[in-house]
């Protein structure tokens, strides 16, 4: 038998019929006080989620907006979220309900140092440039 995804006790099907007030009463406090005071740039992400839901279109969707709370509207879409410099691609699934786009798209990438270059130690203050 499949193994059925519950959120809080409720399907996938039961969350994405639910309001966006319904859904922040299963969140944590942070997560619901984000979403009762959403400002201009979340209402207008939602919006354009909903807009390509309706054309049916399954383009990209570009943002800014890393502090989003991820709705169940948008599982199964793609996110480009911005992460300073770039855009990085996210595929959003169901176990990422409830937390934020930047949480999944890193800003810094991992330090990899090479060998030691010229006059970089003590000790090559000793060799010729040359």
């Amino acid at each position: 038998m499949p193994r059925v995804f519950t959120f809080r006790g409720k399907t996938l099907e039961e969350l994405k019929s639910m309001s966006i007030n319904d859904f922040a009463k299963l969140l944590k406090s942070r997560q619901r006080r984000s979403l009762m005071r959403m400002g201009i740039r979340e209402k207008q992400l939602i919006k354009k989620v909903e807009k390509l839901d309706k054309k049916g279109a399954d383009k990209i969707i570009r943002t800014h907006i890393r502090s989003a709370v991820i709705l169940p509207s948008w599982v199964g879409k793609k996110f480009a979220v911005f992460n300073g410099k770039e855009f990085q691609e996210l595929y959003i699934a169901p176990e990422m309900l409830g937390h934020r786009l930047g949480e999944f798209v890193f800003t810094t990438k991992r330090v990899l140092h090479s060998a030691p270059g010229i006059r970089a130690t003590r000790g090559s203050k000793f060799l010729a440039v040359k």
